[in-house]
C-alpha cells in the first residue's frame, strides 16, 4: 500500500480521535458542573403541591366577599387592615412583574401575587423559617426566600420616596399641629434607640458588639411620631455604645448644625421659639432639643408626657420581629436592606 495513503489515514484516525476527544471532555465537562436551580434534576423528586389549591384556600379566608376570618384575625396575621394589603399587592407587581401569575414551561399555572406577598409578609411579620409557610401555603421553601426578596426590593422602590425621608414644610406644619393638640407644642417625634440581636455575628466580631445585653448586638436609632413614621433611622453602630454615643454619631441634628434646618415658630409660656424639641429617656443630655421624661411622673400632665415618650417604644416593639428572626440573611444584618424595610412597614 502506498505510504502516502497510509499516512493520510492515519491523520483522518489522528483527527476523528481529537474531536471525539473534545466532544466527550465537553460531555464530562457538563455533568461535572453544578446544575442551575429551576426545574427537575435527575435523582431529585418534585412534589406536587397543588399551588392552585393552596391560592384557593388563601382567598377563601381572607380576600373573598365573605372571608373564613374576620378583620380583626387578619389585623393580627397581617399586621395591617385588608385595604392596605390589597393596595402594597397592586403597587408591587406593578413594579416587579415577578408577582404576577403566569404559567410554567409545563402550561400550568405558577403561583398568584397573593401567595408570593403573603408569604414575603409571614415571614417579616412573624420571623418564622421559610419551610413553615409550605404547608399552608402551597409554596416552597426557596419560592418563598426568593418572593421576600422580590418583594422588600419592589416595596423599597415604591415607597421609599414618600417615606424614607426628612419631613418637608407640609409634614413639618402637620405634626407641629398634632403635638400642639395633644399638649406639647414644637415636638417633632419621639428618639430612642433600639438593640437588634445578630445571631451570626462573626466570633471575631463579639467583642465589638456585645454590650449590656451580653450578646452580639446592631443599634437602630429612631424618631417616630404620633401616627408611627419613623422619619429618622440611623443604623449599624456595634452594641458596645449607648444610646449617648449613637446620638454623638448621629446626623440627626446635621440640618441644625449646617443652618439649614426648616424655619418654624411655636410659642410656650410667652416664648418664642423656632427649633423643635424629641422627647427622650433620662440618658440623654440635657440640649434645647431634647426633652427628658420624668423617672417617677405624678399627676395628669406628667403622664400625658410618659405616653407620648411611650410611641417610639411602641414602634420598635411592633416592628422588633422583623429583625429578632434574621429571616432576611444569615450572613449581614444590612442585607436586602432590612433597615429600609423595617422603616417602610
Amino acid at each position: 500500500m502506498d505510504p502516502i495513503k497510509i499516512m493520510d489515514l492515519i491523520e483522518d484516525d489522528n483527527e476523528i480521535l481529537a474531536s471525539l476527544s473534545t466532544s466527550i471532555a465537553l460531555v464530562i465537562r457538563r455533568m461535572n458542573a453544578k446544575p442551575k436551580r429551576g426545574g427537575s434534576t435527575m435523582g431529585r423528586r418534585e412534589i406536587y403541591r397543588n399551588r392552585l389549591q393552596g391560592d384557593h384556600m388563601l382567598y377563601n379566608d381572607y380576600f373573598s366577599e365573605n372571608p373564613t376570618y374576620p378583620d380583626y384575625l387578619f389585623r393580627r396575621r397581617f399586621r395591617m387592615q385588608r385595604p392596605l394589603y390589597l393596595k402594597i399587592v397592586e403597587a408591587v407587581s406593578q413594579e416587579d412583574d415577578y408577582f404576577i401569575q403566569k404559567r410554567d414551561a409545563a402550561g400550568r399555572l405558577g403561583f398568584s401575587p397573593l401567595q408570593k406577598i403573603t408569604a414575603a409578609f409571614r415571614l417579616l411579620a412573624y420571623g418564622c423559617s421559610a419551610d413553615s409557610i409550605d404547608e399552608y401555603l402551597r409554596i416552597s421553601e426557596s419560592t418563598a426566600l426568593e418572593s421576600l426578596k422580590h418583594f422588600c426590593s419592589a416595596l423599597v422602590k415604591v415607597y421609599a420616596e414618600e417615606y424614607l425621608r426628612s419631613p418637608n414644610e407640609n409634614d413639618i406644619a402637620k405634626i407641629l399641629a398634632v403635638s400642639e393638640k395633644r399638649g406639647f407644642p414644637g415636638m417633632m417625634g419621639s428618639l430612642d434607640c433600639m438593640h437588634w440581636g445578630w445571631k451570626n455575628c462573626p466570633v471575631a466580631d463579639h467583642g465589638q458588639y456585645s454590650g449590656k445585653e451580653k450578646e452580639p448586638t446592631v443599634i437602630l436609632e429612631a424618631v417616630a411620631t404620633h401616627n408611627l413614621w419613623i422619619w429618622h433611622a440611623f443604623f449599624g453602630l456595634p452594641g458596645t455604645l449607648n444610646d449617648i454615643n449613637v446620638l454623638d454619631r448621629s446626623p440627626i441634628f446635621q440640618q441644625c448644625q449646617d443652618g439649614v434646618n426648616p424655619s418654624f415658630q411655636y410659642t410656650v409660656n410667652g416664648n418664642i421659639y423656632n427649633i423643635g424639641y424629641y422627647l427622650t429617656n433620662g440618658i440623654y443630655p440635657k440640649y434645647a432639643t431634647l426633652m427628658q421624661s420624668i423617672s417617677n411622673p405624678q399627676g395628669k400632665k406628667i403622664d400625658i408626657m410618659r405616653r407620648c415618650r411611650k410611641l417610639i417604644e411602641k414602634m420598635l416593639n411592633a416592628r422588633s420581629v422583623c429583625y429578632k428572626h434574621a429571616t432576611l440573611s444569615s450572613a449581614s444584618p444590612a442585607a436586602y436592606g432590612n433597615t429600609q424595610i423595617y422603616v417602610s412597614l
